[in-house]
């Protein structure tokens, strides 16, 4: 009886430590970063096409999953090369604005919704100094 319960006590201790760091590691995820993390295009004028490209990163240990890009003006759109982007990998999202008819300072936004647990959706800010021209 005394030399079961001594196994048991040895089995256990061995045992224990696998158990508890297998709770203690973490699932693996992706992790999403754009850089630049936003962009200022300075003084423009109305009525033209601006463009900039971005780097959308993955630095988690598993498979980010681009599931959509939106914008909040019809004047603003994105697109990302790949959907998918494995760990430590990058895409380029490309991004432009139609400065229209605005004036003075225009702020928008680029939405990146992703399967990031942590960064589910990613902002990316855009702003720009609309000026007038003469004859306006």
């Amino acid at each position: 009886m005394k030399r079961a319960l001594t196994t048991l006590v040895v089995l256990a201790a061995t045992l224990l430590p696998v158990a508890v760091s297998a709770e203690d590691k973490p699932a693996a995820a992706p992790s999403i970063r754009v850089e630049p993390d936003g962009f200022d295009f300075g003084k423009t004028l109305p009525g033209k096409t601006l463009s900039k490209e971005f780097a959308l990163r993955n630095f988690g240990d598993a498979e980010l999953v681009i599931e959509g890009v939106s914008t909040t003006c019809g004047c603003t759109a994105a697109i990302t090369a790949e959907k998918r982007v494995r760990p430590g990998g990058a895409t380029q999202l490309r991004v432009t604005f139609e400065t229209r008819s605005y004036s003075g300072r225009v702020e928008r936004q680029v939405l990146v919704r992703s399967n990031d647990p942590k960064t589910p959706v990613l902002t990316l800010k855009l702003t720009a100094n609309v000026e007038k021209t003469s004859g306006s």
